[in-house]
């Protein structure tokens, strides 16, 4: 490695948080058709995943980067890299968050890779998260981010088709609407997905980012309500990027294969699920 990013595993956080019956609400606006009808008051079950619009970032105008992220401080170190993502994440539930309940999570960098790829140099960051209510654990969570170069065109990876054999399929249009509420509730400022000409003229892409974190929880909640089943263990990972103003196609496999899709039919986020006994 360049730069000695191992001293940096083992850093940790413990932060507390709790998501109110209005917050749930909002997301389910958000997300709606694709989410179905769920009691959300205090004390019910929280949908999984909605535990992202919690430990919303705090920083200050004059703490946030070019691209709308938090520029330095925190638990990631700065890292001399300008474009970040998140690349993917794997969570096992103990037993489902509730709404309204205070949370605390336990958090730690347990993992910082370097690579070379087709973009250059990448920098991969691993936070590990464990939630917990009423002093017991019920989420841990695994998130990979990454750090890369700033590019001078637009490159994606070559389309990766969805298989045959699906199970289920619908498709949702993903409108500029729903991208700006998705980052209001998750308080991310991150230009690729509410400015179209920081998205273009800086980033290189061809218009607004879909969020791969709303990508995954529209595929598990649309998995949820085509099952009737509750998930276990779910993990994904970014793929090809979505963008806004085109439909989103959302499917899944009899064997826990979960996928989104742009209008070409070429995979853009890639999960697995495995259900709850």
């Amino acid at each position: 490695m360049s730069e000695d990013f191992n001293s940096w595993v083992g850093r940790q956080d413990v932060a507390e948080d709790l998501l109110t019956p209005a917050m749930a609400r909002q997301m389910a606006a958000t997300l709606h058709p694709v989410a179905g009808p769920a009691p959300l008051a205090t004390g019910d079950a929280l949908p999984p995943l909605w535990h992202w619009m919690a430990w919303r970032p705090e920083a200050a105008m004059d703490n946030i980067g070019p691209d709308g992220h938090v520029a330095q401080g925190g638990l990631i170190p700065a890292i001399p890299l300008p474009r970040r993502m998140w690349a993917g994440g794997r969570l096992t539930w103990a037993q489902p968050l509730r709404i309204g309940v205070p949370m605390q999570r336990r958090s730690a960098i347990t993992k910082v890779t370097e690579k070379q790829g087709n973009a250059g140099r990448m920098v991969f960051v691993t936070l590990a998260h464990v939630i917990a209510q009423d002093g017991t654990d019920a989420l841990t969570e695994e998130q990979d981010i990454v750090f890369l170069p700033m590019p001078d065109r637009f490159s994606p990876p070559a389309p990766t088709p969805l298989p045959a054999g699906l199970a289920w399929q619908e498709t949702h249009q993903m409108d500029t609407i729903r991208l700006f509420r998705f980052s209001a509730l998750t308080f991310n400022a991150h230009r690729i997905h509410i400015d179209r000409a920081y998205a273009a003229d800086v980033e290189k892409y061809p218009g607004l980012v879909v969020h791969g974190p709303l990508q995954a929880i529209l595929m598990l909640a649309a998995a949820r309500r085509q099952t009737g089943r509750e998930p276990a263990t779910f993990r994904f990972r970014g793929i090809s990027p979505a963008f806004a103003g085109a439909a989103l196609t959302l499917a899944g496999t009899d064997d826990g294969r979960l996928f989104t899709a742009n209008p070409a039919g070429a995979i853009c986020t890639q999960g697995d699920v495995t259900w709850a006994p």
